[in-house]
C-alpha cells in the first residue's frame, strides 16, 4: 500500500450562501473560501479535496466542484451559514457584511480521512475551526494556509464585526505557515495599514509566508523578501470570493513554483476570477495567456 497522500491540497471551511448587494441590485450565489480555492486550485489540474458543512438542501451548490473533479466530503448540519455582502462603493475591501444562520463548527474527526501535504483553511467566523482542529491538520505534517478573516470576525447582533483581541493568536500562528489578511485585517493585527510593515510584525510570531491583499493587488512576504502583483482585471462584477481564490491559488501555485511565479500566477488567476460571478472558471491555459498578456511574464 502506498504512503503518498491521496491529494495535492485540501480546502477546509463552512459553505456560505451568500447574499451580495450592490448599487446595481442584489443576488444570491453560493460562496465560501473552500468553494472559490478549491475550484481554482483544480483548474490547476491537481487533486484537489474539500471538507464542508451545510445544511442538506444546499448539497446541490458544490455539483459544480463535483464536474471538475473535487473530492467533497459535506458534513450535514442543521444550518447552512448565510450571509449578506453589502457593498457600497466601488472598492472591494469596502463592505458591510451581516449574519442570519450559522452552521456548526468544525471538529478534529472531520479532518482524519484526507490527506494532503498543503491544506487551506478558509473560516468565516471565529469558532468555526479549532485551535484543536487546527493542531490536527498540523499533527499529519502538512504545510497550512490561514485566512485571517475567520479568527479576527466574530457575531455581535446580526453583524459580522473585526475583534481586535485574539487571545489565540500566538499559538494559531504558530501553527501556520501561510498567513493571508486584507488591509482591513492586516491593520487589526497589527495597528498599520501599511503592508510591508504589517508583514513585518506579523512575522514575530513565527509565521514564514504571508499573502496580503488590498484593492489593487497583492503583496507576498516569503523567504525574507517582498513580491507585489497588481490585479488587472477588466471588470469587478465577480470580486465576492477575491481574497479567498488569492490565496487558494498562490497555495497551490507554491507546490511547483518559487513566491516570485506563485505571486504572479496568483494575482493573474485571481484577476480573471473577478471578470465574472462565482469560483474561476479557466484554465491554466487562460492564466498564461493573462500573464503573458497582462503581465508581460
Amino acid at each position: 500500500m502506498s504512503d503518498a497522500p491521496q491529494y495535492d491540497i485540501a480546502f477546509l471551511g463552512q459553505y456560505t450562501k451568500d447574499t451580495i448587494v450592490t448599487k446595481d441590485g442584489s443576488r444570491v450565489v453560493n460562496g465560501g473560501a473552500y468553494f472559490y480555492g478549491s475550484a481554482a486550485a483544480a483548474s490547476m489540474g491537481l487533486r484537489v479535496a474539500a471538507l464542508t458543512r451545510l445544511a442538506p438542501e444546499d448539497f446541490s451548490s458544490f455539483r459544480l466542484l463535483l464536474e471538475r473533479g473535487v473530492l467533497v466530503k459535506a458534513i450535514s448540519t442543521q444550518k447552512s451559514t448565510c450571509l449578506q455582502l453589502l457593498y457600497p462603493s466601488a472598492n472591494p475591501d469596502e463592505r458591510i457584511l451581516s449574519v442570519t444562520s450559522v452552521a456548526e463548527p468544525f471538529e478534529p474527526a472531520d479532518v482524519e480521512s484526507i490527506s494532503a501535504p498543503v491544506w487551506s483553511i478558509g473560516a468565516s467566523i471565529r469558532g468555526e475551526v479549532s485551535l484543536t482542529v487546527l493542531k490536527a491538520i498540523k499533527a499529519k505534517g502538512a504545510r497550512v494556509g490561514l485566512d485571517a478573516q475567520g479568527f479576527v470576525r466574530v457575531v455581535r447582533d446580526g453583524q459580522l464585526a473585526y475583534d481586535t483581541e485574539w487571545p489565540e493568536k500566538a499559538e494559531v500562528l504558530r501553527h501556520v505557515d501561510v498567513f493571508k489578511a486584507d488591509v482591513v485585517e492586516a491593520e487589526i493585527l497589527t495597528g498599520t495599514r501599511d503592508l510591508h510593515e504589517a508583514a513585518r510584525i506579523l512575522a514575530r510570531y513565527g509565521v514564514p509566508e504571508f499573502v496580503l491583499t488590498h484593492g489593487d493587488g497583492v503583496v507576498v512576504y516569503a523567504e525574507g523578501s517582498f513580491v507585489e502583483a497588481p490585479f488587472r482585471p477588466r471588470s469587478l462584477v465577480g470580486r465576492s470570493g477575491r481574497g479567498d481564490t488569492c490565496l487558494a491559488s498562490y497555495l497551490a501555485a507554491r507546490i511547483s513554483m518559487d513566491p516570485e511565479k506563485a505571486t504572479f500566477w496568483s494575482a493573474a488567476l485571481t484577476s480573471l476570477k473577478m471578470e465574472a460571478l462565482g469560483p474561476f472558471s479557466g484554465t491554466r491555459e487562460d492564466v498564461e495567456s493573462a500573464l503573458r498578456e497582462r503581465y508581460g511574464r
